[in-house]
């Protein structure tokens, strides 16, 4: 293992592969079973959602509150999905940030459908969360610091020819000829990105958003609905310090064991979510045709659920309706408690308080409309 001092540039960083037998144990070789096992369930549950918009609107969502929250950017779920098209000014700037890093991970899994995870894609990705042209670092200077002492713990290679050739070495690394299972390749290359530490400031979240695109790359994710900074935030002391290990101790075991049991608990909460809110659709649909019989269409229901904050326009947009009717359509719902009218600027939101709440809980729990029969129909309409 190459010598390291927190207080100078860690050029001697080891280039990838580590050796195989550091981080192919028998522990992780069995953690990777039970790790592709819940992700093969939590694909299957996305199946089921009649319509993949839904978790591809709400998830990602999700993930970018999170991740941002690590960084210190804290917004709310309600201001993400107020403002979720982005195209609103009056947003806050922690609020557009997180939205920038959901279109950051939408784009690069576009990206990755067609082709390889590459340097490129790190780099354009970090340029949308910044909403700035970002390029390799060239500075000196850089370091990571514990919060509660400023005591340097890290300092990452300097200079930029080394830093692209580290780069350059990380992305042969992903698509290597090697036999080595997906998920401990998410886990090495995470370390390896975020110790090389390439731009100057957004390493964190890029490195987060491509955990997600690897997966998907890989086949293991069909869009980027994994909301694995959930995970990071709830063991924040603990991913640090096995980053800092793997480089201090060269301990790939714990920290490749620490990212497949964070893969995996995901992955089992994430389904658990899915089905809540394929249950609580379900519900809401057999709620609005019992009680607006003449306005219920199963469109309409997915609508509620792509738009948590919906507007008139976006009804008219989905084809469900004209203008004048659809406003009538949003407020009838309102009338029911599906939604509750609110005001944001000219014009009115109508927002869907018991799918927010089930989205921004940690419990994948909701309360039944009163009166409502289950189990009706409207299954039979949803597939």
């Amino acid at each position: 293992m190459a010598s390291f001092d927190p207080n100078v540039p860690y050029n001697d960083l080891p280039a990838l592969p580590p050796p195989l037998d550091e981080v192919e144990t028998a522990k992780i070789l069995k953690k990777c079973i039970s790790s592709r096992v819940a992700l093969a369930e939590l694909r299957q549950a996305a199946e089921l959602i009649p319509n993949s918009a839904v978790l591809v609107n709400a998830l990602p969502l999700l993930e970018a509150k999170a991740s941002s929250e690590i960084e210190n950017i804290v917004t709310t779920t309600d201001k993400l999905f107020e403002f979720m098209d982005e195209s609103d000014k009056r947003a806050d700037s922690a609020t557009k940030e997180a939205l920038r890093y959901r279109t950051a991970m939408f784009e690069g899994a576009r990206a990755v459908q067609k082709n390889a995870l590459t340097v490129k894609t790190a780099i354009s990705i970090c340029q949308r969360i910044k909403d700035e042209r970002i390029d390799v670092r060239s500075n000196s200077g850089t370091s990571l610091t514990r919060g509660s002492t400023g005591e340097t713990i890290y300092t990452p290679p300097e200079g930029k020819q080394l830093l692209e050739e580290k780069l350059k070495n990380w992305e042969a690394f992903l698509h290597a000829d090697l036999e080595l299972d997906p998920l401990i390749r998410v886990a090495v290359q995470h370390y390896q990105f975020e110790a090389i530490h390439p731009f100057a400031d957004g390493n964190g979240r890029t490195g987060r958003v491509l955990n997600v695109l690897y997966l998907v790359e890989q086949g293991l994710l069909d869009s980027p609905i994994l909301f694995l900074s959930r995970y990071i935030i709830s063991h924040k002391g603990d991913y640090y310090r096995l980053l800092l290990e793997v480089t201090t101790e060269g301990a790939w075991e714990p920290w490749i064991l620490f990212m497949l049991d964070g893969i995996e608990e995901t992955c089992l909460w994430t389904t658990d979510k899915i089905r809540a809110i394929r249950e609580l659709m379900r519900h809401t649909a057999n709620f609005i045709q019992q009680e607006l019989p003449k306005i219920y269409s199963w469109e309409l229901v997915e609508l509620l659920f792509m738009q948590p904050y919906c507007r008139i326009a976006n009804v008219v947009n989905a084809g469900l309706a004209q203008r004048q009717t659809a406003s009538v359509y949003l407020k009838e719902l309102t009338k029911i408690g599906i939604l509750e009218e609110i005001k944001s600027g000219r014009e009115s939101l109508f927002v869907h308080p018991k799918y927010i709440e089930l989205l921004g809980g940690d419990e994948n729990v909701w309360v039944y409309y009163a009166g409502v029969e289950t189990q009706t129909a409207i299954e039979r309409e949803a597939g």
